[in-house]
């Protein structure tokens, strides 16, 4: 219970907490998308020194793809103001990967799962190319617009460029509004 309040209000995490998670963003031998490659089942369809890319085994929409650094972040939720930078190579290579497919910007997505709503805790980007596949399939990507101050609205989910201005901004990316 406090491990879900705690997602909710990331600004309440302790620093022991936090650097724990954050670490010295070394590959962990237990994590499964540290070592992404084809030789381990991954179809891989980009790869360069600090990210790797794949096919999402469960694509939600026409196409889905992963987009994972090889160092080891935990989530979304452990990134800090000189992390955007990271996000927007993330971003780079993922705008790429759609333009090499002839997806138009209007029909891209790309996001991040917020703990505790994400399956891997191994920082990845969706990167989709839509439509999607089914309603339901949708529905694990809602998109909120924050208002006021707030990048993004109440939502699991958080779309790229929200995630850059709140990185920006110094602020933690959190499910409430931040």
């Amino acid at each position: 219970m406090v491990d879900l309040l705690l997602s909710l209000f990331p600004c309440f995490k302790s620093v022991s907490q936090e650097s724990a998670s954050h670490g010295a963003r070394k590959p962990l031998n237990t994590c499964k998308f540290c070592f992404v490659s084809k030789e381990k089942g991954f179809n891989v369809i980009y790869e360069d020194e600090d990210f790797v890319a794949f096919v999402d085994r469960k694509p939600a929409s026409t196409h889905h793809f992963l987009v994972v650094p090889k160092a080891h972040i935990v989530s979304v939720r452990s990134l800090k103001q000189a992390d955007a930078e990271l996000v927007k190579s993330m971003e780079v290579i993922g705008n790429e990967l759609l333009e090499s497919k002839g997806i138009p910007p209007e029909m891209r997505r790309m996001g991040f799962h917020i703990p505790p709503f994400n399956s891997v805790y191994h920082l990845h980007l969706h990167v989709q190319g839509l439509p999607y596949l089914s309603s339901g399939r949708a529905a694990k990507y809602p998109y909120c617009v924050g208002q006021g101050d707030n990048s993004k609205g109440l939502t699991w989910f958080a779309e790229v460029r929200q995630v850059i201005r709140i990185l920006e901004q110094g602020k933690r990316v959190g499910v409430l509004p931040c």
